[in-house]
């Protein structure tokens, strides 16, 4: 079987866990619904005076918008004037976890904060990332909470809790010496915001422990904040990290890697993984690499620019602070180097809820306002293995469809003024 087969059934694979998940959570209306907004944009492109027809949990039918009204006049109609339809929005890095750093530090959230509370803020910010249109959620880690995330997951597939559908990956896998919390004397032992494996044997043991834990993807650490003098620097070598890889496809689950550095960006890329999340560091050869290799960039703007304000920087009143500009010509070189670029904020380090704000940031830094409705659906949904299930306005689809007052691909700012939210043929709001 080549790379290219393997990959799909992985793919595959992620699907069948996903939706295994989320069935039972569906109470669809009966009959069918007529969505009848200004326009839609369907996934790939914007299409004006269209019409989207939904029949129990999924999508029926998708054309223009009197041939519609005329072929299903059996159907309620919802009339949706001034609106734009489109896929339910899919956040590609979130925490559910954590919240914003001004209210609690990481540290404190990891050490102070019981495991009862942080569970209950994240069933606040599930609703709360539900009712902003974010049907789908990819989390990339619990920070010290364990399987707490796969619990979530758990209690929405099973409608004890409203939120978004959800891919997990659990405690996430650092190397040793390299995370957090730190800087305690010696002797006194403190819980780590990952799990902590070094070589083949034990990389083999926790990737699958992990597995049997309930992720639907593995996350490690390229890098991490251990230089010399605290600057980020690669962790595993390129050989573990393509263990991670080959152990966590045997299982059809993909491996992603947080990486801020050029080599750790090198690493990730060479030994296989699916996406790489932050890359401030990134070269232009390394986004060539990348490009070659069919790696998906998730930048985190929001993350970066919330961090920078928390710091006292004030957008607007200067010049760009230095970790600013760099992210600016790192977007600008990995779009030079055809890079798909996918939509996630690394919401959590700001408030959940606001995850849009990563799209705005998108725009801003250069990419086409259509390019960012496309990674915010269609592009993450094919890079999570979901094409046959969200991402698009298609037929056969699940119902997870938004509606917003405006024109995002004329003013990204709109996407704040969600009013409608359907996920699998319910409406939310």
């Amino acid at each position: 079987m080549n790379s290219t087969h393997q990959f799909s059934l992985r793919m595959l694979l992620l699907g069948v866990f996903f939706l295994s998940g989320f069935v039972l959570s569906t109470s669809p209306a009966r009959g069918q619904v007529l969505l009848v907004p200004d326009r839609i944009f369907d996934g790939e492109v914007m299409r004006e005076g269209y019409a989207v027809l939904v029949d129990a949990a999924h999508i029926a039918d998708v054309g223009p918008r009197d041939e519609l009204i005329r072929r299903h006049a059996e159907a309620r109609r919802m009339e949706l004037p001034g609106t734009t339809l489109m896929p339910g929005i899919i956040e590609g890095h979130s925490h559910i976890l954590l919240h914003p750093y001004d209210e609690a530090s990481w540290n404190d959230q990891v050490l102070v904060e019981s495991r009862a509370e942080r569970v209950a803020r994240g069933v606040v910010h599930l609703r709360e990332t539900l009712q902003a249109g974010v049907t789908t959620i990819r989390d990339l880690g619990a920070e010290g909470a364990g399987y707490d995330d796969v619990g979530l997951k758990q209690a929405v597939g099973k409608g004890v809790i409203q939120g978004p559908r959800m891919l997990v990956a659990g405690p996430a896998i650092v190397a040793t010496g390299s995370y957090g919390p730190k800087g305690f004397r010696e002797g006194v032992t403190v819980p780590l915001g990952a799990q902590v494996a070094d070589g083949h044997d034990e990389l083999i043991r926790v990737v699958r422990e992990q597995i049997g834990g309930g992720v639907d993807v593995i996350k490690m650490y390229a890098d991490y904040r251990w230089g010399p003098d605290g600057q980020a620097m690669p962790t595993f070598s390129e050989e573990e990290i393509r263990q991670i890889v080959e152990t966590a496809a045997s299982s059809g689950r993909v491996t992603v890697a947080h990486a801020g550095t050029a080599e750790g960006m090198r690493r990730a890329a060479e030994a296989g993984v699916r996406t790489i999340e932050h890359g401030d560091g990134g070269t232009q050869e390394v986004f060539r690499l990348m490009a070659e290799k069919g790696v998906v960039w998730y930048p985190t703007l929001a993350a970066v620019e919330s961090i920078m304000g928390y710091g006292g920087w004030e957008k607007g009143g200067g010049p760009d602070p230095e970790r600013i500009v760099v992210k600016k010509r790192a977007m600008q070189w990995a779009m030079e180097a055809g890079v798909a670029i996918g939509m996630g904020g690394d919401v959590g380090v700001f408030t959940h809820g606001t995850n849009v704000r990563e799209m705005e940031l998108m725009v801003e830094y250069g990419m086409q306002p259509v390019a960012v409705l496309r990674a915010a659906t269609s592009l993450n949904a094919d890079t999570f293995g979901l094409t046959n299930v969200v991402g698009r306005l298609a037929g056969g689809l699940f119902a997870d469809i938004i509606a917003v007052e405006g024109n995002p691909a004329v003013d990204m700012s709109v996407m704040h003024n969600v009013s409608f939210v359907m996920q699998a043929g319910t409406q939310i709001r």
